[in-house]
């Protein structure tokens, strides 16, 4: 299936919202169903470092293992899931607005199945549908609300 895309624009300069966006300690203030990240290094995450993601779905915390594939600020990054029935593509592409007063950024999301995690594809796309804009207008309130006045 084709990758779920959402596009918004935030009233923020790009290495401010790349700051925010990839900063997996933020992960739980924007992104509605992230309960706590925890990463598997010390340091900031670069490209090969994982990080386990728990997620709320339907009511049940699930334990989602990712790896960063990439990472270019501010204006790209990615990750992947490496384990777990469902595993997610996360892509985020920042293009920067107004001579670099604000940014449209761009969100990829797509996912395998493995095992069970096969039937669970059309719920997790549906949920998906649904709750992420509900993440991106919290992504973009949070952000214009910490812009200097």
């Amino acid at each position: 299936m084709a990758p779920i895309v959402s596009t918004i624009e935030i009233a923020c300069p790009p290495e401010q919202v790349f700051g925010y966006v990839t900063d997996l300690a933020r992960f739980p203030e924007w992104q509605r169903d992230v309960v706590r990240v925890e990463v598997q290094h010390g340091g900031p995450p670069g490209v090969g470092s994982r990080f386990t993601t728990i997620r709320r779905i339907a009511g049940v915390e699930r334990e989602i293992v990712q790896e960063v594939v990439e990472t270019i600020a501010p204006v790209k990054w990615s990750a992947r899931g490496v384990a777990g029935p469902i595993r997610p593509s996360a892509g985020i592409a920042i293009e920067s607005l107004d001579e670099g007063t604000r940014s449209r950024v761009t969100f990829a999301l797509d996912f395998e199945g493995e095992g069970i995690g096969v039937a669970l594809l059309p719920l997790v796309r549906r949920l998906t549908r649904k709750g992420a804009p509900v993440s991106y207008a919290n992504l973009k309130r949070l952000l214009e609300d910490l812009r200097p006045r």
